[in-house]
């Protein structure tokens, strides 16, 4: 099942015996744990028939202990296990699996790494409930994940504001969404959230950000580019350029699939390159700007100095030198 799906399910309180849920991604965990623990049972059961453990204070037989708790007055016993890795020797459950009643809902946690799904436990438990591998998403997924996001919460988002978030926030889908709420929380229902939304109640620049700079940089337009670095450089808390860096490292590997690409359509490219189809005009103009030695020459430049941003030869040059250095090499 996906996360939507098993969400879909919960809301219509259709539960599974025993959910397992892990891998990379804890987003989706905690959204599919939170919603079990505020759904599966009213608020004045919670206190009798519901139980939170943390991997790092039980072992495996008082998980089971707990699970094998019939409820008081109640449907069903609810047991979450949060942090679940933490729980030594986790895989030796299985041999408590047959003994936990029909009316208990049992929910594993695992977050940061996968369980191996080759062991008995697993296998047994993909049969039994809900199995589900929680994968971090790619770059290119996390503005449509912003734009599905809004949608779910009445409100719609230009693409200029999505991909400033994403450059800025990066992949971590917490993070994202505890800022998305900033702006549910200050702007009414049904608006269309643009750059400047952003920029009042996220704080970040809708003139001075890395959406911005890679613009500039794609239409050569050195002025803008160095007023830009120019504002990094007196920000580098908000703005470090190692995260600059590996951006537009990004943003070249993008082009250089550009040059090479068998389908030009625009939603081809857009598919390509992972982008929304409004900015592929954008990756058109700075592809006659930059053939491909070129692109490789700049991809050169930024490995440089993604070192130097981690002190590597760098000769204890300021960040705002290194960013004026790095833009005059890439455009000249």
């Amino acid at each position: 099942m996906t996360y939507d799906q098993i969400l879909s399910e919960i809301h219509k309180k259709n539960f599974a015996p025993i959910y397992f849920l892990t891998g990379d991604e804890p987003y989706f965990i905690d959204m599919i744990s939170d919603t079990i623990e505020n759904e599966a049972l009213d608020e004045a059961d919670r206190a009798f028939n519901q139980i939170v453990l943390y991997g790092r204070d039980v072992d495996v037989e008082t998980v089971a202990n707990h699970a094998r708790s019939f409820p008081m007055m109640g449907e069903r016993m609810v047991v979450i296990v949060k942090e679940a890795q933490d729980v030594k020797n986790l895989e030796e459950f299985e041999k408590y699996l047959e003994t936990i009643p029909e009316t208990t809902l049992l929910v594993f946690a695992y977050k940061y790494k996968k369980f191996d799904k080759r062991k008995s436990l697993a296998k047994k438990i993909d049969k039994k409930g809900v199995w589900f591998d929680s994968k971090k998403l790619y770059d290119s997924n996390i503005p449509g994940w912003i734009q599905n996001y809004m949608k779910g919460e009445g409100y719609s988002i230009t693409p200029k504001a999505t991909q400033m978030l994403a450059d800025f926030l990066g992949t971590d889908l917490h993070k994202i969404a505890n800022e998305l709420k900033k702006l549910t929380i200050a702007l009414p229902k049904n608006k269309s959230i643009d750059d400047a939304d952003v920029e009042r109640n996220i704080g970040i620049s809708k003139d001075f950000n890395v959406f911005e700079l890679q613009n500039a940089i794609g239409s050569r337009d050195v002025l803008k580019a160095n007023r830009i670095v120019n504002y990094f450089g007196d920000n580098g808390k908000d703005n470090p350029l190692l995260v600059t860096a590996i951006t537009l490292y990004g943003y070249f590997a993008k082009i250089l699939k550009l040059h090479f690409a068998t389908d030009k359509s625009q939603g081809g490219l857009a598919s390509l390159l992972g982008v929304n189809p409004f900015f592929v005009k954008d990756y058109q103009l700075a592809a006659r700007n930059y053939p491909p030695g070129a692109c490789i020459r700049c991809i050169s430049i930024l490995r440089e100095f993604d070192m130097k941003s981690k002190g590597y030869d760098n000769g204890e040059v300021s960040e705002k030198d290194l960013y004026r250095e790095m833009i005059f090499k890439l455009m000249h």
